[in-house]
């Protein structure tokens, strides 16, 4: 094991005693993997030099609450039931009383599972995912302690949207915060969840290692929402895996701001006829910062279908990177697949990677995929400044336009509204100009 390895794991981070056993079949896949370089095709253009840099060690236990302004954790207009953790820690004082959910629907912390939900934590938990191909998510599953539990039983509906907010703050040094989440969707149930991870401004360094499994049963409907929103000196590396059954559906939106790192994959496997995903993306960077989208899905059954569409803006010398797979197996005739990647550079020093794959070993198939990288449209500056409009007002105008139709696009209403004064507010700093993208 790598000596950045060694750091980030350690043995007093210990959970509940039936979770040991996953926990030792972890480490042992984890002491035959190694760090990926720049050799490694999935991390060929990211560095994880800003993970040697710093000494990013687990808490080794709950720190205390510090008394800070947490009045960004909610979002304006959403009627949600919320789950705050705080440093890694639950907080049950700023989180919603469970107690009053509707019959068929659980929702606890690994470490207060009943016998039968540890069942079913232990048949679920690592399922979804590759861990031999995915070392972030075999170290999560090596040392993790708690998690988050949530199973929509079959034919229930959660009522309100499931908010799970992740805040980093109130530490004076750099640390590491292992998080997890187990979703299970069963048969003909609905759900949506918010997924935020936010820090404070002015804190020190945070690596978080997140990891979500979806688990989505025959004609289950999801929707989820990942807002990456962590100031600029943060770490995220996460990873997202659902399993798609007959005809279920899945609607994904994915925020990422970026930060000194920042890498996220996205993996869906189709294992049932008839089931649906729809991807949709917005990445911003700026400054120095380093952002990796890495999404692949597998079509491993016929007649299913997925729209994947991300954009991105880079600026001033900061980094994008993105790497969309489409794998179509020789079974799953009749798929419907379309994948789109679009980026705008505002800088002559900033830099894009895209690249889209498709792997198609099936012949009755629809599948398209394309990516650009381009700059800001010289005839539409031309127009919006014979109009009036400064150089500095229309790059911002034209920039937010390019991420704007994903905005508009999110279902939930009070999302949308949360992030567009989030996102105008990176683009500009005129606040008349703010009032009129609004």
């Amino acid at each position: 094991m790598s000596e950045v390895l060694k750091q980030l794991y350690s043995d007093k981070y210990r959970g509940p005693a039936w979770l040991e056993a996953f926990n030792q079949q972890a480490r042992s896949q984890c002491s035959e993997l190694v760090l990926p370089g720049r050799k490694t095709e999935n991390w060929k253009y990211t560095s994880l030099r800003a993970l040697e840099m710093e000494q990013y060690q687990p808490l080794a236990e709950k720190p205390a609450l510090v008394d800070h302004d947490l009045a960004h954790l909610s979002i304006p207009q959403l009627d949600s039931i919320d789950l705050v953790f705080i440093n890694g820690y639950f907080e049950a004082a700023l989180s919603s009383d469970l107690s009053m959910l509707p019959q068929g629907v659980e929702i606890c912390l690994f470490s207060e599972a009943s016998t039968t939900q540890q069942t079913i934590i232990l048949q679920k938990l690592g399922g979804a995912i590759e861990q031999n191909k995915h070392l972030f998510a075999c170290l999560n599953s090596a040392q993790l302690s708690d998690g988050l539990f949530v199973n929509i039983g079959k034919n229930c509906v959660l009522p309100k949207p499931l908010q799970i907010v992740h805040i980093n703050t109130g530490i004076d040094q750099a640390y590491a915060v292992n998080q997890r989440l187990l979703l299970v969707a069963e048969q003909n149930s609905e759900a949506t969840v918010v997924e935020r991870f936010l820090t404070d401004d002015d804190g020190p360094a945070v690596f978080t290692n997140g990891v979500s499994e979806f688990y989505v049963e025959a004609d289950a409907r999801l929707s989820h929402y990942r807002l990456n929103m962590e100031q600029e000196e943060a770490l995220h590396i996460g990873n997202i895996s659902a399993l798609m059954q007959r005809n279920a559906q899945l609607n994904s939106f994915s925020l990422g701001l970026g930060g000194k790192l920042k890498r996220l994959d996205l993996t869906v496997e189709y294992r049932g006829e008839g089931a649906e995903a729809k991807l949709n993306g917005v990445y911003l960077t700026q400054n120095q910062q380093h952002i990796d989208y890495h999404t692949c899905i597998e079509h491993a059954v016929a007649h299913c279908t997925t729209s994947e569409v991300f954009r991105g803006i880079v600026a001033d010398s900061s980094k994008a990177v993105f790497n969309g797979r489409i794998h179509i197996h020789r079974d799953a005739q009749k798929t419907l697949a379309q994948l789109s990647n679009k980026n705008l550079l505002t800088s002559n020093k900033a830099e894009v990677d895209t690249k889209p794959e498709l792997e198609i070993y099936a012949d009755d198939v629809q599948c398209a995929h394309g990516a650009t990288v381009a700059q800001l449209d010289d005839n539409s500056m031309h127009y919006l400044r014979t109009r009036g409009v400064s150089e500095a007002e229309a790059r911002v105008m034209l920039s937010f336009a390019f991420i704007n139709e994903l905005i508009n696009d999110i279902k939930l209403s009070a999302i949308a509204d949360y992030l567009r004064p989030e996102l105008v507010n990176m683009f500009s700093t005129d606040d008349g100009l703010k009032r009129h993208l609004l």
